[in-house]
């Protein structure tokens, strides 16, 4: 009779499974995030499941709600943190000491590779964010505002000195125009790709710089020629 004992050696163990490690919030809300913000972008917001951002994260739905709340406070938290990205991108590349029409062609271009890089990013904040009403709207203002500050000042500090300074007033329906100019060009640009990010800033630069220098030197359209 054969001895059923047998050497530890020998022995068939199941191997067991690793526990999950404990990873801290702020990677799972990031892991959330980036989830959220690819489901939203394809889907929109009314159609996204958050069954499917679930596992998309592979994080439960329950640690979703967690987190950071419901599929509202959800998609609220996804407009913030991709419109924090795109300003701090074009922040990073506005660098201080540059003169600001190489300000005003960096931040441009920023503008163009970010969000050509981040496709969902864009689709989310100027797609679906605006087409949602409150508080999706009020956040997408916020975001708007900080970019025409952001512009306003670059264009007051091109048009005035230090010893004159032009009143943010008199250069913010131009901010608005060329921000809402980057917008547009942006949503032709995803449906003409064989342009390049520098290529689309380089035409928007000399469509608002050439035309707001002359403005700057005293050179005015007017009607009739005179």
């Amino acid at each position: 009779m054969q001895d059923a004992r047998r050497p530890r050696a020998e022995r068939s163990e199941t191997p067991a499974k690793p526990r999950s490690r404990r990873l801290p919030r702020q990677v799972r809300e990031r892991q959330i995030l980036d989830a959220a913000v690819e489901v939203f972008a394809r889907h929109g917001y009314h159609e996204a499941a958050m069954d499917e951002i679930s596992d998309a994260a592979e994080i439960s739905k329950p640690m979703i709600y967690t987190y950071l709340g419901s599929k509202e406070e959800l998609f609220v938290a996804c407009i913030r943190r991709e419109a924090n990205r795109l300003i701090d991108s074009i922040g990073q590349a506005v660098e201080a000491n540059l003169s600001p029409d190489e300000q005003l062609w960096r931040g441009l271009r920023a503008f163009f590779e970010y969000a050509n890089e981040n496709r969902a990013s864009w689709t989310v904040l100027h797609r679906q964010a605006r087409t949602q009403g409150q508080p999706f709207t009020a956040e997408l203002s916020e975001w708007r505002q900080r970019a025409l500050d952001l512009v306003t000042g670059l264009l007051a500090r091109a048009s005035g000195t230090e010893q004159q300074p032009v009143p943010h007033e008199q250069v913010q329906p131009f901010a608005a125009a060329l921000v809402g100019a980057g917008e547009s060009m942006l949503d032709w640009w995803f449906d003409h790709p064989e342009y390049t990010a520098d290529a689309l800033s380089m035409r928007l630069m000399n469509l608002v710089w050439m035309g707001f220098g002359d403005m700057v030197q005293g050179r005015r359209w007017k009607p009739g020629g005179d």
